[in-house]
């Protein structure tokens, strides 16, 4: 990934220009080769995330589902009031959330989040209070999926718009099944309603967004037993 063509921007910088917590979000897969070749493309544009030196980070969700699986029906349904409950940990860091989303107004998503231990990143019960609060009422809620990647963050200042690239993308479901496909990567962009620059960049290449979510995908990649019928096409083309 060519990314020592970019400025760097410190978190807080990139928190306090471009935190996003209620965003639209627009996602694209993507060759591998294609998708390094990004940053390359945004120099002058765009910065990118930097925290001692590193300029890439490894991350780990472990996402949380009732024994019935309703977060993932309601996403398969396409439900109103779909949730997602996960600990996002980044793992070079030692730093971990848990966090909340949910769907906002006009399809947008707004993420809550708690700092929370990472030794409690397998568990939700230190946050039941958090989670039922947000969600309006308790749910049963088990460890479901496990995914690993690396990612690279941007902020295009153009727009004021943010960029994540995700590499080495891996799944693991509850039994031990596992999914790796260090060949694509996940692309992500965020804002606050218009499309960016970026995707403009990506669709006058032919590239347009994709029904895809790390969870709900990845878990239908694994359990085709499952109703998949929004990702139907993106589990045929890249998985």
């Amino acid at each position: 990934m060519t990314l020592t063509t970019l400025e760097a921007i410190s978190l807080d910088e990139l928190l306090e220009k471009a935190e996003l917590q209620t965003r639209v979000d627009r996602k694209y897969v993507l060759p591998l080769d294609e998708a390094l070749a990004l940053p390359g493309r945004l120099a002058g544009l765009a910065r990118i995330l930097e925290i001692d030196g590193q300029r890439t980070f490894r991350y780990r969700s472990v996402y949380f589902d009732t024994p019935e699986l309703t977060s993932f029906r309601l996403a398969a349904t396409r439900r109103r009031r779909r949730f997602k409950v996960r600990t996002r940990t980044y793992v070079d860091s030692a730093l971990c959330w848990l966090e909340v989303k949910t769907e906002g107004h006009r399809g947008g998503t707004v993420k809550d989040r708690l700092p929370y231990a990472v030794v409690d990143h397998e568990t939700v019960a230190p946050g039941r209070w958090f989670v039922d609060g947000i969600l309006g009422f308790p749910h049963a809620l088990a460890p479901t999926l496990v995914t690993d990647y690396r990612r690279a963050t941007l902020h295009v200042f153009a727009d004021d718009s943010r960029l994540t690239i995700d590499t080495d993308l891996g799944w693991q479901d509850a039994s031990g099944n596992r999914l790796h496909r260090p060949d694509l990567a996940i692309v992500e962009t965020k804002t606050r309603s218009a499309a960016s620059g970026v995707d403009r960049m990506l669709w006058a290449d032919g590239r347009r967004p994709v029904r895809i979510s790390k969870y709900a995908t990845g878990l239908a990649a694994l359990r085709p037993d499952l109703p998949a019928v929004p990702w139907r096409r993106t589990l045929r083309r890249f998985f």
